[in-house]
């Protein structure tokens, strides 16, 4: 469950329970934007809603599996107040793998499309046999 008042049998839709992983590419893809430090990747994610939206300590975790993997990279910006802060920049790569996510929503998102008309359809005739007058 996610935590809040909902009470979906089998299992929570909420959070993006069912896009789990989709907070990598919304990370890249606002990277893509322009560099940014860690908290303001993480407050961005939490205003875009619920699809990608992270704790810090898991932010950071995909933020240096990212970087191990070349698609970011990061550099200590030395402010003039308050603390050094890591910034995050997108790599070549990272924008390669950021194409690739791309692609495989496109094809998951034709899947969906199917998969819902084809429910629809079903639901409409299950309806249309309910209607019918028994014989």
């Amino acid at each position: 469950m996610c935590g809040s008042d909902c009470n979906h049998e089998g299992g929570c839709r909420c959070r993006g329970g069912l896009l789990r992983g989709f907070i990598q590419p919304r990370l890249l893809f606002l990277l893509a934007q322009r560099s940014a430090h860690g908290y303001e990747l993480m407050e961005i994610l939490n205003k875009a809603g619920n699809l990608a939206s992270a704790d810090a300590g898991n932010l950071y975790r995909i933020l240096n599996n990212l970087e191990e993997h070349g698609f970011i990279k990061s550099h200590w910006d030395m402010g003039e107040s308050g603390p050094a802060r890591k910034v995050y920049a997108l790599t070549e790569a990272g924008l390669d793998n950021l194409n690739g996510w791309v692609a495989d929503l496109h094809k998951t998102r034709d899947q969906l499309s199917d998969f819902i008309m084809e429910y629809e359809k079903f639901m409409q005739t299950e309806r249309t046999k309910e209607n019918e007058p028994q014989t």
